[in-house]
């Protein structure tokens, strides 16, 4: 039997989302840009193979955040992992979960809505992973709505560094951070149109390039102990439907979890959604 996961939406993009790391001489500051537009078709795409949909506000919150989130993590090294989760209160209240890896070249996020815990600001939970090293976890307030400014709040506050984020046109999205030796008094002033037209008015490097598209890699193999060792809190509804839908908490992906998969590692998981 082969491994059932959570179909490689990677297949149906003309390429992954590519971001750019560029050193700006003479500012001192790394530029890190992309053009999310294959990164969101993924996204699309899994929402509609899973049936899953979020609200206007909602699903423009969340790309956003996954744009920005792609570029933090191409500032980082390779070998770490990161998570954000962004508990925003207000008429409607949601958490934002975004996830990924340089390693992997994926991420993911979804938007959860349902017994959302309100606080009476914005706060940002981000995880730092990594194999040689104890969790870095940083827990942080943010003000207003602007996604790009709680960007700049999270980099100032957990970074120690001062970044800029810019939304340029379409999918676009730029992130500018100060390293030693900045030029403050340039990256403060810092334009949307100067960002856009760096390559002309600054003499630049590009270090490297990263490559990343939609995925989360779930699959019901992974799913399934989580599930046998809560089999008794599902027993009553097992017992009358014969299976339990559960939802990935990383992508909202569903499975049907039946009674035949629960009772051996060898059953056939074709229950997919």
């Amino acid at each position: 039997m082969s491994e059932q996961t959570q179909p490689d939406n990677s297949q149906f993009v003309t390429e992954y989302a590519t971001v750019q790391s560029i050193f700006i001489r003479r500012r001192n500051c790394l530029l890190l840009r992309g053009d999310f537009t294959p990164l969101f078709v993924g996204y699309y795409l899994h929402l509609m193979q899973h049936g899953l949909h979020n609200a206007a506000g909602e699903d423009t919150l969340l790309k956003q955040l996954l744009a920005y989130f792609t570029l933090y993590i191409v500032s980082r090294p390779w070998k770490e992992h990161h998570a954000w989760t962004f508990n925003v209160p207000g008429a409607h209240p949601a958490n934002y979960f975004v996830a990924g890896s340089s390693l992997t070249e994926d991420v993911v996020g979804r938007v959860f809505t349902e017994n959302v815990r309100e606080g009476e600001t914005s706060m940002l939970y981000a995880q730092n992973i990594s194999a040689d090293r104890d969790t870095q976890t940083s827990v942080i307030p943010l003000s207003g709505t602007d996604v790009a400014r709680w960007v700049e709040e999270f980099f100032q506050r957990s970074e120690q560094r001062q970044a800029r984020a810019f939304w340029c046109r379409g999918d676009e999205y730029a992130l500018v951070t100060a390293e030693p030796g900045a030029d403050f008094d340039w990256l403060t002033e810092l334009t949307t149109e100067q960002v856009a037209g760096i390559d002309n008015t600054e003499e630049t490097r590009q270090l490297e390039t990263r490559r990343f598209t939609f995925r989360c890699g779930c699959s019901v193999e992974r799913i399934l102990p989580t599930i046998r060792a809560m089999q008794k809190d599902f027993a009553d509804l097992l017992s009358e439907q014969g299976s339990v839908r559960v939802s990935c908490p990383r992508c909202g992906a569903q499975y049907d979890i039946t009674t035949e998969m629960l009772a051996g590692p060898n059953a056939d998981p074709d229950h997919c959604h």
